[in-house]
């Protein structure tokens, strides 16, 4: 082979008004299959979105993870346990499930939820922590089948909380959804774009239901803070 020398893969374009036609209705058939999902999240989700001043009352309130900043929770976590202080004290909610992830010992995004709502006045004994709630399917399947959640609202930021609806309500949790507004900076963009394929694996575990990467036993956290709930 000569030094130097380009090799050029040459790609046969379509020719003939025929292939052309062709090749039109193959994107335009593969650009439907890949938006269902995402029409089958807004379809689900939509007619359960609210905000925290209209959502039903509801015995649990869910706040998912969104990351750590040096152990503390990242500004869009915090926007979501906000919200959550803000339904506890109206008394929307009684018990607040944190559910994220503790996959690691240095990595905490439970511990680091709960420490933020104590501080601001929810009672230590009012937060549940689900320490494997690895993803959007884990933690709405662990929080029935550990946590035994039958009815809650839902806080997560408006691009992903379609999603956590959608996903809840194929696990069977009578649920409503509280988008909590951002800024509209990188994250959020990266955020939006990101639900469009997280979409599909979506509406895959809406249909196959598999268990959660951590299952565990039952734990009745939530049950003994409703039992034990003291007059407000």
């Amino acid at each position: 082979m000569m030094r130097g020398r380009v090799l050029r893969m040459r790609v046969r374009l379509p020719r003939t008004r025929r292939e052309r036609r062709r090749l039109l209705w193959a994107a335009v058939v593969g650009c439907v299959l890949g938006l269902l999902p995402a029409t089958w999240v807004y379809a689900a989700a939509e007619p359960r979105m609210r905000t925290a001043r209209d959502v039903p009352a509801a015995p649990v309130a869910m706040v998912f993870g969104a990351g750590l900043w040096d152990g503390k929770p990242s500004p869009y976590l915090a926007h979501r346990l906000d919200a959550a202080v803000e339904l506890y004290r109206a008394g929307k909610v009684r018990v607040v499930l944190v559910t994220g992830d503790n996959s690691r010992e240095e990595y905490d995004e439970p511990d680091a939820m709960r420490a933020y709502l104590t501080e601001r006045g929810v009672p230590e004994d009012r937060v549940v922590t689900d320490y494997a709630g690895f993803d959007t399917w884990d933690s709405c399947t662990r929080a029935v089948r550990v946590f035994g959640v039958k009815k809650a609202v839902l806080i997560t930021q408006g691009f992903h909380v379609r999603r956590a609806l959608a996903l809840c309500g194929a696990a069977g949790i009578d649920a409503y959804g509280v988008g909590v507004a951002a800024k509209h900076d990188v994250t959020w963009y990266a955020g939006g774009a990101r639900e469009v394929f997280a979409s599909g694996k979506a509406a895959l575990d809406a249909l196959v239901r598999p268990g959660p990467r951590f299952l565990g036993p039952h734990e009745p956290g939530i049950e003994q803070a409703l039992a034990d709930e003291p007059a407000r």
